[in-house]
């Protein structure tokens, strides 16, 4: 009698778990949300790097995602819009009253998307074309486009509250073959009558003017300095041959305050390199020796110091070249 009691326990345990069983998995596990990938860097931003066109236009694809466990299950139409509030509160937290080092809003004549996009019943996701012209934009300013899925008004989904999922704040970076940041170790600023003591910085940022041309900041001046836009040093890549490895740069600015001249025959080179064991990385090595004087006049009120830079800067870049999309196939 024992043992058929135990018999009966166990069947009546067997057909509970059967009933209560069911495939969970087919069912949706979280929430159908939608977000924007642009996931952001250390300053809040999303760096939407876009190759240089003299006069034409770039289109940047910023992809939109439907979360959850299954598949989108009915038609969509998503809302984008602009998010300058975000926009506002970040530069206010990083930045406080400094307004000279705030972001600035990409200027309507520079972008347009679309306000709505569609993503169909059996689909997650899709890309939000942007298209950009850039041609005389001037970078020294620091240019960002702030995106946000926008609530539907007829309910027909839900944007993704979490933090950074919901926003994008494109920081436009046109690059050109030239273009990126370039390693500062053998590039010395020197003060006037002082050719012992040399300051260095690990790392110099340039920027686009042209598909030919960039710019940096002379001496130790980033694009974080307040006074930057009056210590541009326009750096253009000639065909011209100095030698059987180099050929020639054109060094130049636009304010003649900083008293700018050139040593010497400044000049470039250009190297490239297969990855010895990945043979589908290219390596672009880019040399840049320079030398010149200039002088800051704003440092010290009434006052001007005089410096002069000599050296070299030197950037890697790697190029995927399984990988057809220009923007993706540099690993910046």
């Amino acid at each position: 009698m024992k043992k058929n009691i135990y018999y009966l326990f166990f069947v009546i345990t067997i057909a509970i778990c059967w009933v209560s069983c069911n495939d969970e998995w087919e069912d949706e596990q979280y929430m159908q949300l939608v977000s924007l990938k642009a996931e952001p860097d250390g300053n809040g931003v999303t760096f939407a790097n876009l190759r240089y066109y003299p006069a034409g236009k770039v289109t940047y694809k910023l992809p939109v995602i439907i979360s959850g466990s299954t598949s989108n299950t009915q038609n969509r139409t998503i809302h984008i819009g602009l998010d300058l509030d975000t926009l506002a509160v970040l530069n206010q937290e990083r930045y406080g009253h400094r307004e000279e080092l705030y972001f600035r809003t990409l200027g309507t004549n520079h972008y347009n998307f679309p306000e709505t996009i569609e993503i169909p019943a059996g689909e997650s996701t899709t890309v939000l074309p942007i298209e950009f012209a850039l041609g005389d934009l001037d970078q020294s300013d620091k240019w960002v486009l702030p995106l946000t899925v926008l609530e539907d008004p007829s309910g027909s989904y839900q944007p993704n509250p979490r933090k950074h999922y919901r926003k994008a704040l494109l920081r436009i970076n046109p690059f050109n073959d030239y273009s990126g940041t370039y390693n500062g170790t053998l590039y010395r600023i020197f003060l006037e009558g002082d050719t012992q003591n040399s300051l260095t910085l690990a790392s110099h940022r340039s920027f686009v003017v042209d598909d030919k041309t960039i710019f940096l900041y002379a001496g130790a001046r980033n694009i974080d300095s307040p006074d930057r836009k009056l210590y541009k040093i326009f750096i253009e890549f000639t065909d011209d041959i100095v030698d059987l490895h180099t050929k020639k740069l054109n060094i130049y600015t636009d304010n003649p305050s900083i008293n700018l001249k050139v040593t010497g025959q400044p000049n470039y080179s250009i190297s490239e390199a297969m990855d010895a064991t990945r043979p589908y990385l290219k390596h672009i090595y880019i040399t840049l020796n320079l030398a010149y004087e200039f002088v800051d006049y704003t440092t010290i009120p009434n006052n001007v110091i005089r410096y002069s830079v000599s050296g070299s800067l030197s950037m890697q870049r790697d190029l995927n070249t399984l990988i057809p999309d220009e923007d993706q196939q540099i690993q910046w």
